[in-house]
């Protein structure tokens, strides 16, 4: 086990890129950047006792300083959407980004912390990354700190906690955006990966992908992965919901959240034998199912194609700012934030 540091190049600034390389004892490797706090690498054993790179992303840092899909990236202050790229809070209301049709997409594409550098600390077997940002930087009020910090246990377990606080009441919702292919990134397809959800709820969206406000049933739905299927069973079927965001793309609702760690979903590749079992404190998560991903050249000159990945993005719902009945995701002087998600591997 251990943390070993390497030398990746320069951010636009100047400011010197690091992968740090986190390794266990059953050979099983993460690598993360503090550019972006980005998830780079996740090397998985197989079945067959080979090790794979089942994380989707780039070769050359230069890439990541574009990453117009999010590949591995920690998206804050506040990830997902937000309706007409405003909201309000103790009456006063603040503007964001204006940057997906007329709402907001992941806090700032150019310039929110997937796109920053951050202060890194290194423990045995974890890195912490931490960073601030001043009231008012892209849209969001409060002096905030924020700090992630990655450990990878014996068990193949990656832990990803989440800490920020600020000075007065604000949005904070970040997430990591890491895609999987427990297949290995070169896989191109996750159709054939199968999938289990501890989700019998879900939040319906409009055009733009923005939650109407309703939590719905799964049941008798394609999005009801309570029993275990493939992914791509459902995934093109004449249901509205999937029609309006090209496949899976939904914001699902853990059942029993009560901010203790809960197990939400695992997932199978029948080719490589890898599962990954996920947990979390927070609300809810994002199953994304890449359907947006276009010719996107990645790693090992592999060039990425439509559902060559899923995310499974953990946070509180989307829009819960601007929706009274979703989880509250203002946090204060009053009330820090803190999240753990964990990814597991078998």
């Amino acid at each position: 086990m251990g943390v070993k540091r390497e030398f990746l190049g320069e951010a636009n600034n100047g400011a010197p890129v690091y992968g740090y390389h986190i390794t266990n004892t059953n050979g099983m490797e993460v690598v993360v950047m503090n550019f972006g706090a980005t998830i780079k690498n996740i090397f998985v054993p197989t079945k067959d006792g080979e090790k794979i790179d089942v994380a989707l992303g780039y070769d050359d840092l230069s890439q990541y300083f574009t990453n117009d899909v999010f590949f591995g990236s920690t998206v804050g202050p506040s990830a997902n959407r937000v309706k007409d790229a405003k909201f309000t809070i103790d009456g006063q209301e603040y503007i964001l980004a204006i940057n997906d049709g007329a709402n907001n997409l992941h806090s700032d594409a150019n310039e929110g912390l997937h796109k920053r550098v951050w202060d890194t600390v290194e423990e045995e077997n974890s890195v912490t990354f931490s960073i601030k940002m001043e009231d008012g930087d892209i849209g969001f009020p409060g002096n905030k700190e924020f700090s992630l910090t990655y450990t990878l246990g014996d068990d193949n377990a990656l832990s990803l906690h989440y800490h920020a606080t600020s000075d007065a009441n604000t949005l904070i919702n970040p997430t990591n955006h890491v895609y999987f292919n427990l297949s290995g990134h070169k896989a191109q397809l996750i159709g054939d990966h199968v999938m289990q959800m501890n989700a019998s709820k879900y939040t319906p969206v409009v055009k733009g992908a923005i939650p109407t406000g309703e939590i719905a049933d799964v049941a008798g739905t394609p999005l009801d992965f309570t029993q275990a299927k493939p992914i791509g069973k459902d995934i093109d079927a004449d249901f509205e919901q999937l029609e309006l965001v090209g496949g899976y793309d939904h914001n699902f609702c853990i059942d029993n959240a009560d901010g203790t760690r809960r197990s939400f979903c695992d997932v199978t590749s029948p080719v490589t034998g890898i599962t990954l079992h996920c947990s979390t404190t927070l609300p809810g998560f994002q199953f994304y199912s890449g359907n947006f991903i276009n010719d996107v050249p990645g790693k090992e000159n592999v060039v990425y194609k439509k559902r060559s990945g899923f995310c499974l993005e953990t946070q509180f719902y989307p829009n819960s700012i601007n929706e009274p009945e979703f989880p509250d995701s203002v946090f204060g002087p009053n009330r820090e934030y803190d999240s753990i998600t964990v990814y597991q591997f078998s």
